[in-house]
């Protein structure tokens, strides 16, 4: 058995507890249905564990306890904060991390009903992300770059599963979004992975954003194709005017980049419904629906 095969069991959370945290050992230990980089466990009612399985690098773990604690203080939405870090070991050759608890259902599983309060809460959370990135911050090579870096990415989803209806209509938003003028400002902290598995929702609306392993220093565009791909249709304007920072090139790369991640849903969803490795089923028509809302442009 590999290391990306080993299997990670209550037990072993316990045991890795009991050998690097004992003192939070004794805490119930909950798994987080979902997560293929990572596996969440529940510890307790506040804490997480989260596992590296899949990733091949703790590249992503490592970024997020250097720099969650540095933005977290600066953020109206939780995130989740490392607290305690563990090690590779003989029983476990990856890292782990014991991280805060974000309450709530992930999005991929529940739903906005407060459209104008979810797109006022984004707005706001990503205008406190969005500030200049310091010097020794993270550069992505595949996040945060303009749309026309990222064209191979984009012809990959769209062979795959555009649908030849609206194929066309897909191209020009793409093509529209490679031609606008690139971003000029500064560097600024993205998220980079917003989709409906990295934000959580209560009461209707938004209630915390997870997963940060892919923060880095860029394009806002990439955080702002979220207006299309988390919010509900007819919220994108809203959204826009909350923000107040994006011009109209920022909107076009955005847009484009919202189609793109749309297609990456559903081509998720396609690879669920084949029973492929990592296939999530329940993206397919999210993805879908996203697609719709970049077509219409609301």
């Amino acid at each position: 058995m590999t290391d990306t095969e080993i299997e990670i069991t209550a037990d072993l959370v316990r045991d890795l507890l009991q050998e690097q945290h004992p003192d939070l050992a004794g805490l119930a230990i909950r798994e987080v249905a979902g997560g293929w980089g990572n596996q969440m466990w529940r510890l307790g009612d506040e804490l997480a564990v989260r596992m590296q399985r899949m990733d091949p690098t703790p590249e992503f773990q490592l970024k997020e306890r250097r720099w969650l604690p540095v933005l977290a203080p600066h953020l109206p939405l939780p995130v989740p904060t490392p607290v305690r870090f563990g090690e590779p070991s003989e029983r476990f050759p990856k890292h782990w991390t014991v991280m805060t608890w974000v309450p709530g259902q992930p999005l991929d599983h529940g739903s906005i009903s407060r459209g104008a309060h979810a797109a006022d809460t984004l707005a706001g959370f990503l205008r406190a992300l969005h500030v200049a990135a310091p010097a020794e911050a993270p550069i992505a090579t595949d996040r945060g770059a303009h749309p026309r870096n990222c064209t191979d990415g984009f012809e990959n989803f769209f062979q795959a599963v555009a649908p030849d209806d609206i194929a066309a209509d897909i191209r020009a938003v793409w093509d529209d979004a490679v031609a606008a003028p690139e971003w000029a400002g500064p560097p600024v902290w993205v998220h980079g992975d917003l989709h409906p598995a990295n934000v959580v929702v209560s009461d209707g609306t938004l209630s915390g954003i997870v997963d940060f392993g892919d923060l880095s220093a860029g394009d806002p565009a990439w955080d702002l194709a979220a207006a299309w791909v988390l919010l509900p249709a007819g919220t994108a304007s809203r959204f826009f005017d909350t923000y107040a920072h994006a011009d109209e090139a920022a909107i076009r790369r955005a847009r484009g980049l919202a189609a793109v991640k749309s297609l990456f849903l559903m081509l998720m969803g396609q690879n669920g419904d084949r029973g492929l490795p990592g296939g999530k089923p329940n993206w397919g028509p999210v993805g879908r629906a996203a697609l719709d809302r970049v077509l219409k442009g609301v």
